[in-house]
């Protein structure tokens, strides 16, 4: 079980709350909405805590009268309220463990299909409606920001924003490669195909971060946009294609309808790949930083979903593993996400 210090929490949140008492507080926006941040984020663990402990205080209370005297309808209460505080105890203690220092921020993540064709396109495709339905479920906003549809079926790439809060947190454990065992709808001989994508997942960088980029070391393209199915398909290039030359990190947006919108969200998602490539200097190439990813083939991959001969999805790294495969593909994946958050923890 992860120690939840609350006095601790509490203090955080007074010696915040006084800065925000300065004069000179409002007159340094970057600080002060960093401040303000914490102190929201501070807030809502501190009144999970307490919803929590008002909980447990209930259930103590009504068992203990129901040790004096019996009452059918208040046992059925108190064991209806239990393993639903249980989740609400285990939903605490995972966000305990997002301390990073960009688990808050919102996630921008890229799939891209390995070799394989057009079943590994289809792969990519499936992957990214899972992601795209665990943030409905989960209250999280997803926005497609770039998208290169398949040739025949599926997609050769997708980069999409997921906001909200600890967005991040909970995606970033989901970078890697994904394999597929399953019988090829595309295949009329009917036989079992393995296929693979990669997953990157980086953090949104917000405006109080500082990272220098040198306008002399972009090259910026615009074209029209297109998209799966000819949705967001332009008439003017409003699409936006941003190469950073020293790395040669390609970025592209064409989400909006405005080619100054869509060049914002292309540099903020430059700013993203650039800052994680900063943090790990002794990488020389953003391939290699990708390193978690290796190839897009054997060996590699962090997480299996089979769908013949039998049903599983295992992830490689932590054991954990369901039957339902249709589930997880409808984006149920908290399982995964808090067993490996719980594993990095043990881990290190």
């Amino acid at each position: 079980m992860i120690h939840f210090d609350i006095t601790k929490l509490k203090n955080d949140l007074l010696t915040l709350e006084e800065q925000t008492t300065n004069q000179d507080f409002w007159l340094d926006s970057k600080n002060s909405s960093i401040v303000l941040k914490q102190i929201n984020q501070l807030k809502n663990k501190i009144e999970g805590y307490n919803k929590i402990e008002n909980e447990i205080n209930n259930i103590i209370e009504m068992s203990e009268l129901l040790s004096v005297e019996p009452d059918d309808e208040m046992a059925k209460e108190v064991l209806k309220a239990t393993p639903n505080l249980q989740k609400e105890i285990e939903k605490l203690e995972i966000t305990t463990l997002l301390s990073g220092k960009y688990d808050a921020n919102n996630a921008i993540l890229t799939i891209h299909p390995g070799a394989g064709g057009t079943e590994a396109q289809d792969w990519a495709e499936m992957l990214y409606r899972m992601y795209t339905r665990w943030g409905a479920s989960n209250g999280y906003e997803v926005k497609e920001l770039d998208y290169l549809e398949g040739e025949e079926a599926g997609l050769k790439s997708v980069t999409f924003s997921v906001s909200g809060e600890f967005a991040y947190g909970y995606l970033k454990g989901e970078m890697g490669v994904h394999r597929l065992v399953r019988i090829s709808p595309f295949d009329a001989g009917g036989r079992r195909h393995t296929s693979f994508a990669s997953v990157e997942v980086l953090p949104e960088i917000t405006e109080d971060i500082e990272i220098d980029i040198n306008p002399d070391d972009l090259r910026i393209d615009t074209y029209r946009s297109s998209g799966a199915g000819g949705q967001h398909i332009n008439k003017t290039s409003s699409a936006v294609r941003i190469t950073h030359l020293p790395t040669n990190i390609v970025v592209a947006c064409q989400s909006e309808r405005s080619q100054i919108q869509n060049r914002e969200t292309a540099m903020k998602m430059l700013k993203s790949k650039l800052l994680t490539l900063k943090e790990q200097e002794q990488k020389d190439t953003i391939d290699e930083l990708k390193g978690v990813q290796m190839d897009i083939a054997w060996g590699s991959q962090i997480r299996s979903y089979v769908f013949c001969p039998y049903t599983l999805v295992k992830d490689h790294r932590t054991n954990y593993e369901v039957g339902n495969v249709q589930g997880v593909m409808d984006g149920d994946l908290n399982g995964f996400i808090d067993s490996y958050l719980k594993f990095i923890i043990k881990k290190y």
